[in-house]
């Protein structure tokens, strides 16, 4: 049994709660309010979901999400996170993150930056570039015409392996863009972000990205 772990549970993290409780995953949840706040989710999530601290969150994970505003990420547990796969879903919106230089002129992105600072860890993008409420209704069984495929990025080939698997079960086919350094091609702004395509659909978006 694996347990993943949610750094954030807010709209994304609670919705990607949903889909693994459904798929027998135990999940840990956290935020920066206290576990308290997420007693109404943990009673219906049901007896596989608890509510901890981030660091608690990050120890019990076998992986772990981080779905947070960009400034908590100064907060991580980063000792707690040392060798683990870690998810990213963040996206970089300067009207709530404050103008970064280093992501406004694109020179890196936002999990590369997550990378840096969670160097132990093995950081995968995913999950960013798809709506809250649609992970759970476009959600599909494996096989299914026209399923949504969504992106998984990361610099460890295994860590990617192990998220693509999991959107696999989740209901979505992934595309392996390879590194960090090529999840720009799915970040805010970009043809990939927020439309629903298939697999042929969203290497088409892919491609037609440029900085």
């Amino acid at each position: 049994m694996t347990t993943i772990g949610f750094i954030g549970s807010g709209h994304i993290g609670s919705q990607l709660a949903r889909l693994a409780v459904a798929r027998g995953y135990d999940v840990v949840l956290s935020n920066s309010r206290g576990p308290a706040t997420l007693s109404a989710l943990v009673d219906e999530l049901g007896d596989r979901a608890r509510a901890g601290t981030p660091a608690e969150a990050a120890a019990a994970g076998d992986l772990v999400v981080v779905t947070t505003p960009l400034a908590a990420e100064a907060t991580l547990p980063v000792d707690e996170l040392a060798g683990k796969i870690v998810i990213d879903t963040n996206n970089y919106y300067p009207q709530r993150d404050g103008h970064i230089a280093e992501l406004d002129d694109e020179s890196t992105t936002v999990a590369e930056r997550l990378q840096k600072r969670l160097a132990a860890s093995k950081v995968v993008k995913a999950f960013n570039h798809i709506g809250a409420a649609e992970l759970t209704s476009q959600s599909l069984p494996t096989g299914t015409p026209g399923r949504r495929a969504l992106i998984v990025a990361g610099d460890d080939a295994g860590a990617r392996e192990r998220v693509a698997a999991l959107i696999d079960e989740f209901g979505f086919d992934p595309v392996d863009l390879g590194p960090l350094s090529e999840g720009w091609r799915a970040q805010r702004d970009h043809p990939a972000y927020g439309p629903r395509f298939d697999v042929a659909g969203i290497r088409e978006a892919l491609a037609a990205a440029t900085r």
